[in-house]
């Protein structure tokens, strides 16, 4: 092992050892006795650590791996347009959702998405918290799968350590600091992983430029390319010349921002906060880190490929290969020193930040969703406070297993799993959130037609109807979340309204001055 390589391995296992005693310490703390502390933390999040903790927990390993390879291979038009899709998202979504689910939650006595649904409509029966817990399960097991796939890669290609060894140790670390402090361990971690993410950011990017032979370098290699910074147009790799980007792929890329609405591991922020008169802090400072860490990203890309034509790291032709560029960019820092070495193991736990601070609330999440929604509520299975933390618990066990599983081929492409992840939770809740906060008219069979159309089309579309080809090729979240709209609107009118109590419910709940 040379000493570049001994300094990267120091710095991530101190860094990985640190977020396991943040799960030590709230498990002492008593964050896991009970299912409000477990799941929610109490309600009793700061504005900082839920704006950075939310968005963490967003911006997966697509932010630093994802993004940069597309950004690498094809300009800036498909991955320009997602940011600011998802830019748009991230700002509405704090902006109209946050204030009205937080509120609503509490008034409701709801601590997960699924339980909040059954409650808003008075779901007896809990069908709704069912529907929806299958839902979270069939689509995080593919989201925590592209987080694990981001470790194993990360590991073969900086050290060419087995890719399966090191997706296995990964996922053991990140199990264990979620089983034992639950939410508050995870909020905090979060906290602590956009932290190292923006430092990993910072660093890559001005190393990148010095290595390209400055920005005039970085600016020239990209101009060479037709295509590859024009957001009209964007480039083709495999042809080489510059590819078409019109209104409809721009529409399609923008519906990356509709997603949020419906991504149960971001609106369980919104329901923790301590004081919902701080979610507009807390809105500021996530629109803003959005903003900027997706902007860095992008550059990544345009930088690495400029480096890549320097001789410096391998010229990359492939979405899988372009993923490592940040990788790479931080094995050729390692080579400059003993501090430079340990500095880009900070960059590297930096890449490691970005898939766990999602899986871990993913795990999380998906955990609550069995044991509260399906076991308790749905099947009405009776479960001590002890009993139902020892289920929950061996929830994240079992999801993060059959993630494994599904992250065993190493050639799969982070970006493509998490786009289709994003669109199956943007299409089966984000329609459903906002009809639940915003239509008083809405009844528990629109809500149920609307959640099963999303999710269908999801699939219906992707594997059926974009494989026509031509403008049938859009991105899969904006016809199925449009269809689960439809749904919501026509099924809920064509059947009785809500109960009076429901009505007065959403009444009083938006009486509340904001």
């Amino acid at each position: 092992m040379t000493t570049a390589q001994f300094c990267i391995i120091s710095a991530i296992i101190i860094y990985l050892i640190g977020m396991v005693y943040v799960g030590f310490y709230f498990s002492r703390k008593g964050s896991g006795s009970s299912s409000d502390e477990f799941y929610l933390g109490g309600r009793k999040l700061g504005p900082i650590v839920t704006a950075m903790s939310a968005e963490a927990s967003d911006m997966s390993s697509w932010l630093l791996m994802g993004l940069p390879g597309l950004a690498y291979l094809c300009g800036i038009a498909e991955p320009g347009w997602t940011a600011i899709g998802l830019a748009v998202g991230t700002y509405l979504n704090w902006l109209i959702v946050a204030r009205r689910l937080r509120r609503y939650s509490v008034h409701t006595g709801a601590i997960t998405i699924p339980d909040f649904f059954s409650r808003r409509w008075r779901d007896e029966r809990h069908v709704l918290s069912c529907i929806a817990a299958i839902v979270i399960l069939i689509f995080f097991i593919p989201y925590t799968a592209s987080g694990f796939k981001a470790v194993g890669t990360l590991f073969n290609s900086l050290f060419g350590v087995d890719y399966h060894v090191a997706m296995i140790v990964g996922a053991i670390v990140i199990i264990g600091y979620t089983v034992m402090g639950g939410f508050l361990a995870v909020s905090t971690t979060d906290l602590i992983q956009s932290v190292v993410m923006s430092i990993a950011l910072v660093i890559i990017v001005l190393f990148g430029i010095q290595q390209a032979g400055g920005w005039s370098a970085v600016a020239a290699n990209a101009k060479e390319l037709p295509g590859y910074l024009d957001l009209f147009r964007g480039y083709n790799a495999a042809q080489g010349t510059a590819s078409s980007y019109g209104g409809l792929s721009i529409a399609s890329t923008l519906a990356w921002g509709l997603g949020y609405f419906g991504m149960p591991h971001i609106l369980l922020r919104f329901m923790a906060i301590g004081d919902e008169s701080k979610l507009k802090t807390s809105r500021r400072i996530a629109s803003v880190w959005v903003v900027i860490s997706m902007f860095v990203a992008i550059l990544i890309g345009i930088i690495g490929y400029s480096v890549s034509k320097a001789g410096k790291i391998p010229m990359f032709a492939s979405t899988s290969e372009s993923e490592t560029v940040i990788v790479q960019l931080s094995n050729l820092l390692s080579q400059n020193g003993v501090f430079f070495a340990v500095v880009a193991g900070v960059v590297l736990a930096g890449i490691l930040a970005s898939t766990m601070s999602t899986a871990d609330s993913q795990l999380l999440t998906a955990a609550s969703s069995v044991s509260q929604d399906l076991l308790q509520s749905f099947f009405g299975i009776r479960m001590s406070s002890r009993t139902s933390m020892l289920a929950a618990r061996g929830t994240v066990i079992a999801i993060a297993l059959v993630s494994v599983i599904l992250a065993w081929d190493p050639s799969s492409s982070v970006f493509t799993i998490v786009s289709f992840a994003w669109a199956g939770f943007g299409a089966a809740f984000g329609p459903v959130m906002l009809m639940a906060l915003f239509w008083k008219r809405s009844n528990k069979w629109g809500a149920l037609a609307g959640m099963v159309t999303g999710g269908v089309m999801v699939f219906v579309w992707k594997y059926g109807i974009a494989k026509l080809g031509g403008a049938w090729a859009i991105y899969e979240l904006l016809p199925a979340f449009l269809a689960a709209c439809a749904a919501i609107v026509v099924v809920s009118l064509l059947t009785p309204p809500p109960a009076r109590e429901i009505c007065d419910e959403f009444d009083a709940v938006n009486a509340v001055r904001n």
